[in-house]
């Protein structure tokens, strides 16, 4: 546990003074009670359970104060709570070798019966999109809360050649920031250099903002789960697209399908061997402090959408608990001067 005032803490140095002057205060009450004739009369009055019933609502107080002054510490802990994923991005691999049947019936059938539970198993308020790449990369489904409308883009995925991790993550990225101007071009280089055509009233519009890196996974509101089965053929350099989204804070899940061995597949007369690039795959988990998983079968690759369902539902990090320390001091105080007045009559 840590605060954000430790100096604060410094205050618990009253308790030990408190307790000091309640045990004068007990022995003062000794003296005091000298003066009668028979004290054991005044031990029968008392009686055995008042012994330890008489130090329990100072106890408490005293209990009290130490949260109490806990909470002005502003005391921090890690815990469990339910995320502000708002959007989430399913950008997955059309290209040809998804048609291979290491993965039954075959790759794609299988990514698509997957995402469709995992969309299934989505809380109402969050909203799902649905990038595909192969060769280039383009928005199938913007974000929505209809399901239906999302199956329905996973269905009518079409395989066509060459496979742009990079680009998949650019266009998830896009897709998140809709007003940032986030563009292919931006990593590519080849961004058009001709003027732009001022609007109707002749001004031109003035230019963004500079763009200020976040901390990698610090954005709360959006993450892309990438699903791929090969390596990069084409399109910007995944790395430097895992940067980009790193530097806005939001994370990357990236599931990897079909087997690192690869299978060779034939299609309209070619032939080549796909083959799964964990180490990429890894390495964009790795800087955008998002999760890499490894499916190399159907019901597996159920089981990690299933799975990644739940760390998206739940995460653990750092969290102020200063209402808990003055929740817990409110109610032990509460109790002592209870206990207090239906046993003496008196607040402590």
């Amino acid at each position: 546990m840590k605060f954000l005032w430790p100096e604060a803490l410094a205050l618990l140095l009253l308790l030990p003074a408190l307790v000091a002057a309640y045990v004068w205060a007990l022995g003062r009450r000794r003296r005091a009670a000298v003066r009668y004739a028979n004290l054991g009369l005044v031990r029968e009055a008392i009686g055995a359970g008042g012994r330890w019933r008489r130090h329990l609502p100072p106890l408490l107080f005293l209990l009290a104060l130490a949260a109490l002054l806990l909470a002005i510490a502003r005391p921090t802990a890690f815990v469990t709570l339910p995320t502000q994923h708002e959007t989430v991005i399913l950008a997955m691999d059309v290209s040809g070798s998804m048609r291979a049947t290491d993965v039954e019936p075959n790759r794609i059938t299988a990514a698509q019966l997957a995402a469709k539970a995992f969309v299934a198993e989505q809380p109402p308020s969050a909203r799902v999109g649905v990038v595909s790449f192969a060769g280039t990369a383009s928005l199938v489904q913007p974000p929505t809360n209809n399901r239906e409308d999302i199956v329905a883009a996973i269905d009518r995925f079409q395989l066509q050649r060459g496979t742009a991790i990079g680009s998949g993550i650019v266009v998830s990225l896009a897709t998140i920031f809709p007003d940032a101007g986030i563009e292919i071009a931006q990593l590519t280089g080849n961004r058009e250099s001709k003027a732009r055509p001022l609007p109707a009233d002749g001004k031109a519009k003035p230019e963004k903002p500079e763009f200020t890196p976040v901390p990698p996974g610090s954005y709360a509101s959006a993450v892309i789960i990438l699903l791929t089965d090969g390596q990069r053929t084409t399109g910007p350099d995944p790395l430097e697209a895992a940067k980009m989204a790193a530097d806005r804070g939001v994370r990357v899940y990236t599931v990897g399908i079909g087997t690192p061995a690869g299978e060779v597949i034939g299609f309209e007369g070619w032939s080549m061997r796909v083959r799964l690039d964990e180490e990429t795959l890894k390495k964009i988990a790795l800087i955008t402090h998002g999760e890499y998983f490894y499916a190399g079968d159907a019901l597996e690759l159920r089981n990690i959408y299933s799975s990644l369902n739940s760390r998206i539902a739940l995460e653990r990090k750092q969290t102020e608990v200063t209402a808990l320390f003055a929740a817990a001091g409110a109610l032990l105080a509460f109790v002592a001067a209870l206990l207090s007045l239906v046993w003496y009559g008196r607040l402590l």
